[in-house]
């Protein structure tokens, strides 16, 4: 069986050898993917524009105009489309970020929301209409705390919340 090189995400293993990602995260967008690959792979470390293919003479996109973009974001595969306006992304969807520190977030934050929109506990959607939640590793272990009082305080604090600050949850955590 054939597959067109553009749906294959395929990387290299130190000794070179070709690995694939059992499960990669699929993008439609509406003539944005390659930007879009450009701008996520400028915000994290250990990324990189993998793959462009483009449109050849059978369509359905012009001839030469970008089809798909392979990329990757801190390791991880996905691949962009350029599909046309038919489907959009909701909140249904989220990238979820685990961020190590109150800097990380603030700096993800900005750049994400820059020609996005914030949202609610951690919650935003950037410029092209993905939505992402940037979260602090330390919020993930205090709700999981076995003292429901504590995971509850914790909870309410992230609740009011637009970008998650982590001293305010501490606070929150430790009251």
């Amino acid at each position: 069986m054939s597959v067109p090189g553009a749906l294959l995400v395929a990387s290299t293993t130190g000794g070179g050898r070709p690995t694939m990602q059992k499960i990669t995260t699929f993008l439609w967008f509406d003539g944005q993917a390659e930007e879009a690959a450009e701008f996520y792979t400028s915000i994290f470390p250990d990324s990189r524009i993998a793959h462009v293919q483009r449109y050849g003479e059978a369509g359905p996109g012009p001839e030469g105009s970008v089809m798909t973009v392979n990329f990757e974001l801190a390791g991880q595969e996905f691949i962009a489309l350029n599909g046309g306006p038919r489907f959009r992304f909701t909140e249904a969807i989220s990238l979820f970020v685990d961020c190590e520190s109150q800097k990380e977030v603030d700096e993800l934050w900005a750049k994400l929301t820059d020609g996005g929109e914030e949202s609610r506990c951690g919650w935003l959607n950037d410029r092209y209409g993905l939505s992402w939640q940037i979260v602090p590793t330390v919020l993930m272990d205090m709700l999981k705390d076995p003292d429901p009082a504590r995971s509850a305080r914790v909870m309410k604090a992230m609740l009011g919340m637009g970008k998650l600050d982590i001293q305010r949850l501490v606070d929150a955590y430790e009251q």
